[in-house]
C-alpha cells in the first residue's frame, strides 16, 4: 500500500538516516519508528494497567505501611529514599 506522508522538518532527519546508510530506504526508516511507536504504547498500557491494578489494591484497602516499603527498597537498592 503506498501511503503519502508530510513529515515537514523531520523529513531531513530521514534523507540524512538512508544518505550516513543506517537504512536502506525512506520506507524502512518510517517502518522502524512506526514499530516504536507501536512498542511505546503497549509499554504505556501495560503500566496503565498496573496503575489501575495498584488503584484498586488501594480502594480495596489491600495497602502497606509506608515504612514496611521503604526498609524493602532500602534492602533491595540499597539505598535511602528520600521522603
Amino acid at each position: 500500500m503506498t501511503m503519502t506522508v508530510e513529515l515537514g522538518a523531520l523529513e531531513q532527519v530521514v534523507d540524512r538516516l538512508v544518505r550516513d546508510g543506517r537504512y536502506g530506504s525512506k520506507s524502512e526508516v518510517l517502518r522502524t519508528g512506526v514499530r516504536l511507536v507501536q512498542e511505546h504504547e503497549a509499554r504505556l498500557a501495560a503500566l496503565l494497567g498496573k496503575l489501575e491494578e495498584g488503584i484498586k489494591a488501594a480502594d480495596e484497602g489491600r495497602v502497606r505501611p509506608l515504612e514496611d516499603v521503604r526498609a524493602e527498597m532500602l534492602a533491595r537498592f540499597g539505598t535511602a529514599v528520600d521522603e
